[in-house]
């Protein structure tokens, strides 16, 4: 089965941009389209599909109120993958706090948005680049730094988080761990658990936040 995607742009010609390049993929369908975050929910009941590509500013419904609103108002929500001008927009940072799965820059490649939206699809990495990661850890706070020490992690677990944190796939983890996947899988499900994350996003933020991991 294909990849759903949502594009959802105030910019008629972003989406037009957008639907191009996905359905120039055998492996990827555009199911619909929308101007403001304000159409989102019921879109995404009627469609279901499996990324939402959501421009983070929007007259009506931000990108931020929007994100919020889709993973209150489904019962599986798609991946949020947020379009953005500028990479170290805040607006792009409480979209991932408020739940999206990553971002893209307008101006990325062809290939880069192809990969962006599979890479959200598949859940197993993370699109959350160095200004990103220097905006999280200015948010750092005592709260974020409890929950990280409530949480107990193994130090095997700490060292999947550092590795989540910097990017790295399952995969990835698993060669630089000298694991298996399906061990990977299992601590980072862990950690997730432990931390109260919905996904590998809050995870992530949530170690630059506590300052267990540092920009750079």
């Amino acid at each position: 089965m294909p990849l759903t995607v949502l594009l959802v742009d105030d910019e008629p010609l972003v989406r037009a941009g957008l639907r191009a390049v996905l359905e120039a993929q055998p492996d990827i369908t555009v199911v619909g389209e929308a101007a403001d975050g304000a159409a989102v929910v019921p879109l995404v009941r009627e469609l279901r599909p499996d990324v939402v590509a959501m421009d983070v500013r929007m007259p009506l419904l931000d990108g931020i109120e929007a994100t919020r609103a889709v993973l209150r108002g489904a019962e599986r929500p798609p991946k949020i993958l947020v379009i953005t001008t500028f990479e170290n927009d805040e607006y792009v940072y409480g979209a991932l706090r408020a739940g999206a799965d990553g971002f893209l820059l307008k101006r990325a490649r062809p290939e880069e948005i192809v990969h962006a939206v599979r890479l959200v699809a598949a859940g197993e990495s993370l699109l959350f680049p160095a200004a990103v990661r220097k905006l999280a850890a200015e948010y750092g706070s005592p709260a974020a730094r409890e929950t990280l020490e409530r949480a107990a992690l193994t130090e095997r677990e700490e060292q999947v988080l550092r590795r989540m944190a910097r990017g790295l796939s399952n995969a990835e983890i698993a060669a630089d761990l000298i694991v298996g996947t399906e061990t990977v899988k299992s601590h980072v499900s862990a950690v997730l658990t432990k931390l109260g994350a919905r996904d590998r996003t809050q995870a992530v933020i949530a170690a630059y936040e506590s300052g267990f991991v540092a920009p750079g």
